[in-house]
């Protein structure tokens, strides 16, 4: 579909892969810039200035109780890759439409994978599940019982619970909530894992970092400092930097709700019903046909977006398209859809 989408005579606005385009902070690249001397080797559990800025962020964003340790990551993606691993893991949980990479790490522990319900009523015994709040790719936030009922399956098992909250300060009219506000202070197997390649603009720089139960953690710091992949010093610094400013995340959550605004109206008028999407940098949407189908109609448009069975068996008839488009892209993308004829599937309905 690609392709077909870069056929079109203006150029293709892809919508299909959520990478931030737009600017670093100033004040965030600076602290890059002002750090480049590292000579040394950084630490794998982080400064004690970043340790510091990640705990007083969690105390104060996510409402985190009780005891927790934290540690930085090379970005969300990779901690989702090798947690199964890390932890030896036998069976993995992860939701039934969600982010590929909660599979794959499963694949690459060898160990058993299931996709399962947001409700945990039925979930198998398994030593790890993820939960994804809010989701990649829906858009859908958790509330406060879901997040219990996911806690209470995990003591009750004693099983690791990983809640993947990377699109957390990115609510549309909502405010998303961490796992780790329900936990009463007990952190026990928990993990909170949270990037600022969306928050702070940062995805080229690999930030992330996880925080919750002090002994999984210490467990999972004693792997990488053999394993490697530790954050580097100026990276480290430009976390610091990020995660004492809450302007500039206001100013990108503006941009996105902006841009949202301006991109819902008009897939409505071509049919599609827009399910979820409270939360997050995507809209999904459905026109009750192949998700197929409509990545094509919009590419005849020159408008690239992705299907949802990337994302599970159960989304074979979603799209989900990003917002992580110039305001300019956007509205090209507006007026292409405001000016293209009905599918041929709206007419059947009419």
């Amino acid at each position: 579909m690609g392709v077909r989408a870069r056929q079109h005579p203006a150029g293709i606005i892809d919508l299909s892969v959520g990478t931030p385009v737009d600017p670093t902070p100033a004040f965030i690249q600076q602290a890059l810039q002002e750090s480049s001397n590292a000579p040394g080797y950084p630490l794998t559990a982080g400064s004690v200035e970043l340790r510091e800025a990640i705990r007083n962020w969690a105390l104060s964003k996510l409402g985190a109780q009780g005891d927790f340790d934290v540690l930085p990551l090379i970005g969300s993606k990779e901690l989702v890759a090798w947690l199964p691993t890390f932890l030896e893991s036998t069976h993995v949980l992860y939701p039934e439409i969600a982010y590929p990479t909660y599979r794959v790490g499963a694949l690459l522990a060898r160990a058993v994978e299931t996709p399962v319900e947001i409700d945990p009523t039925n979930w198998p015994i398994a030593d790890l599940a993820w939960i994804n709040s809010p989701s990649n790719p829906t858009g859908r936030i958790h509330s406060t019982t879901e997040f219990r009922a996911a806690l209470s399956w995990s003591r009750t098992n004693n099983s690791v619970l990983a809640s993947d909250e990377c699109y957390l300060e990115f609510g549309h009219g909502v405010t998303p909530i961490s796992v780790l506000s329900q936990t009463d202070g007990d952190n026990t197997n928990v993990l909170a894992v949270h990037s600022l390649s969306k928050r702070s603009n940062l995805a080229g720089y690999r930030a992330g970092f996880m925080i919750g139960d002090p002994a999984l953690i210490g467990r999972i710091r004693e792997v990488r400092k053999h394993a490697g992949m530790i954050v580097s010093a100026p990276v480290q610094c430009a976390m610091i930097a990020a995660l004492s400013d809450d302007a500039h995340v206001l100013e990108q959550r503006i941009r996105y709700v902006g841009r949202r605004e301006k991109l819902v109206p008009a897939l409505i008028e071509q049919g599609f019903a827009i399910e979820e999407s409270r939360a997050g940098l995507y809209v999904w949407c459905t026109r009750g046909e192949s998700a197929w189908d409509s990545v094509a109609w919009l590419a005849e448009l020159g408008i690239l977006a992705t299907p949802g069975n990337f994302y599970g068996a159960k989304a074979e008839r979603y799209i989900r398209i990003a917002l992580t488009a110039t305001d300019a892209e956007i509205d090209v993308a507006v007026s292409r859809l405001s000016q293209a004829p009905k599918s041929r599937s709206q007419n059947r309905d009419q």
